[in-house]
């Protein structure tokens, strides 16, 4: 298949949907439900991807069906990359996301990739390896989809919510009974700012695969990142292995701010 890049910064246009049927092919019954929202499910990028800021390794690649994926790191090694939506969401305000995940090389890779909510800006980007993109960005909620046991890991398939940029310190992690390398899986992140949970789903991406509950925490979004209104969007990192990170299909049901 033909692929091509897009420029590395995209602007304005609503809230929407990173879109990429990219396995639609392979896995014919993998389509993910749309996410149950208060609100109208956005597109985060259009067929042109003009409201994506994307910064370090991440890029925009397009099949030549016309559809696009974000990849935030390409098989090299000590790459990092972030991708956000460049219209802000309120940070004290309920919402909920939905994205597909597919990371992967030729053997099992790292490190692995997370989605922030942020107040620090469109160019946010943090350390490479177990940084996976996000370590220094202090004004930050993450949920992290970790494919490498660091130190401080439980171990080499986990999620974990992590706050201020600091990727040493968990406030809290799960195993999900699915592989986070090398087969694509459905995450879904919901927010409800008035009861301040934060709750991350996992789906695999085969017939009559069953979405579960991993994680469900007290987090004070708008508290933590510093911020009533802010960005959303992915870093993800490699160090001295090596992957493929990819982010397709992606949608967010929240009020602009």
């Amino acid at each position: 298949m033909h692929l091509s890049r897009t420029s590395r910064l995209a602007r304005g246009g609503l809230l929407a949907t990173a879109v990429l049927s990219m396995l639609a092919s392979v896995h014919p019954a993998s389509a993910a439900a749309a996410p149950s929202a208060q609100y109208h499910s956005h597109p985060i990028t259009d067929a042109g991807g003009r409201n994506l800021a994307l910064n370090g390794t991440a890029s925009l690649i397009t099949w030549n069906t016309g559809r696009r994926l974000i990849q935030l790191t390409s098989s090299g090694f000590q790459q990092m990359g972030s991708a956000w939506s460049t219209e802000r969401v309120g940070l004290n305000r309920s919402f909920e996301t939905s994205f597909k995940v597919y990371l992967h090389s030729s053997k099992h890779g790292a490190d692995g990739i997370a989605f922030l909510f942020q107040g620090e800006g469109p160019r946010a980007l943090g350390g490479w390896g177990g940084g996976l993109g996000l370590r220094g960005i202090e004004k930050s909620v993450a949920v992290a989809f970790d494919t490498y046991q660091n130190t401080d890991d439980p171990n080499s398939n986990h999620l974990a919510v992590i706050l201020n940029g600091n990727p040493d310190r968990h406030l809290a992690t799960a195993t999900p009974s699915i592989p986070l390398f090398g087969k694509p899986f459905v995450a879904r992140i919901s927010y409800n700012a008035e009861e301040h949970r934060l709750r991350v789903y996992v789906r695999g991406l085969y017939p009559r695969a069953v979405e579960k509950l991993m994680l469900d925490e007290d987090v004070d979004v708008a508290q933590t990142t510093g911020a009533q209104e802010g960005w959303v969007g992915f870093t993800g990192s490699t160090g001295e292995l090596v992957s493929r990170q990819d982010v397709y299909d992606w949608t967010v049901d929240a009020p602009k701010a």
